[in-house]
């Protein structure tokens, strides 16, 4: 017995395990594969809105003085005279006194003058009886017609010649005893002093170098592009300009700290830079030496660089985005109400550093996909993360993560 039982109990062991595993392996779960599930993208929109858009077109330049002139002596002499405004930077009126020479010799000129003017007064007041006489003397004893010669016709001639001379060299004596006073031409400022009290001129020699404050300009550069965003006025010839030019807001750092003017482009120059391709504006601002309404405001100086910003056109129903919209040179995505991407072509106004102004092919209240997709597909499913008004707040759709 004792035999039996440790021959057939394993077997019946094995046996048994063998019919278990059998049971388990047959009674086991059908396991169903499944590729991975792989969510959309997230991108970030902004909601478009049309609205009125005035565009500035931004330029730099220095400024430079509406007219400037080399101030010359017209008469030689020795300055004896000079104005305290006559100094560098030195504000002067319209026919001030600004250098007197030595008047001397001039008066000396108009005293000889004015007694030749007289000298040859008295001898054609002399000619004239004399000729008078001859007259009544041939048509007492003479007959026929008389030569000129004997009427003193040439001698009367010459007489009146030699007064008008003399009162010619009268009034250029005049005019240079005039001459020894130098006075501004115009309101304006002294940029450059070339001479004092005690130096002698020569006619023709430069005092000083001046120029006008009526106003001031500055040379803007305009790209060629960018004339089409303001008014230019433009000139032709026998014309004056059709159109008058856009506001212009001139700033500049001076002492540390900002300052203000405002102008206007009054026209444009007749060339095209061949180096840089651009096109010059002359922006003109009145009275800039003048303390105005802003008294803390310093002079606009001549040589001053500024940075320009002329108001330009308005144009209606513009889409403002953000530079990141943009999915190629004129192409945004737009997201559907079944947040998949819908590529547009788009009307670009104009594209700047930091957000593109789109002209036409969008409406207000559409979704516009502000984010770069490594792989973009017309009609891929996205998930949102919506932005107010042109990505000012960011906030989470509802059922998705950040």
């Amino acid at each position: 017995m004792n035999k039996w039982v440790k021959t057939f109990l394993p077997l019946g062991i094995i046996a048994g395990s063998v019919l278990i595993l059998v049971f388990l392996v047959r009674s086991r779960p059908v396991v169903e594969s499944k590729p991975p599930a792989i969510p959309p993208p997230i991108v970030r929109v902004t909601t478009a809105t049309l609205d009125t858009v005035r565009l500035t077109v931004r330029s730099q330049g220095a400024v430079m003085p509406r007219t400037e002139s080399a101030l010359s002596a017209e008469t030689d002499g020795q300055i004896v005279y000079v104005s305290p405004s006559f100094v560098p930077g030195g504000f002067f009126e319209r026919d001030e006194l600004l250098v007197r020479l030595d008047p001397r010799d001039a008066e000396l000129a108009v005293t000889r003058a004015a007694a030749d003017t007289a000298r040859f007064a008295t001898a054609l007041q002399i000619e004239q009886e004399e000729s008078r006489l001859a007259q009544d003397e041939w048509r007492q004893l003479g007959s026929g017609a008389p030569m000129p010669l004997v009427l003193r016709e040439p001698q009367l001639a010459q007489a009146r010649a030699n007064l008008e001379a003399s009162v010619a060299a009268l009034q250029q004596a005049q005019l240079n005893l005039e001459r020894t006073e130098i006075r501004a031409p115009y309101a304006g400022r002294v940029r450059k002093k070339n001479v004092d009290v005690g130096q002698f001129l020569r006619r023709g020699e430069a005092l000083a170098t001046i120029y006008a404050i009526n106003y001031a300009e500055i040379r803007l550069p305009i790209p060629d592009e960018e004339l089409a965003f303001f008014d230019t006025p433009m000139q032709f010839r026998g014309e004056m300009a059709r159109t008058q030019g856009p506001p212009v807001v001139i700033s500049a750092e001076f002492a540390g700290r900002q300052h203000r003017w405002n102008g206007r482009v009054v026209r444009m120059e007749g060339e095209i830079d061949p180096m840089s391709r651009m096109v010059y504006a002359v922006a003109r601002v009145e009275n800039p030496y003048g303390r105005g309404a802003n008294p803390d405001r310093p002079p606009l100086g001549i040589g001053m660089f500024i940075e320009a910003e002329i108001l330009g056109r308005s144009y209606p129903d513009v889409a403002v985005l953000p530079r990141t919209a943009m999915h190629g040179e004129n192409r945004i995505a737009v997201i559907d109400e079944e947040n998949r991407l819908r590529f547009r072509n788009v009307d670009v106004l104009r594209i700047e550093s930091d957000r593109v102004l789109i002209l036409s092919g969008i409406e207000t209240g559409e979704r516009v996909c502000l984010s770069a997709l490594e792989t973009q597909v017309d009609g891929m499913e996205v998930r949102i993360l919506e932005t107010e008004s042109a990505g000012a707040v960011v906030q989470e759709e509802e059922g998705t993560g950040r």
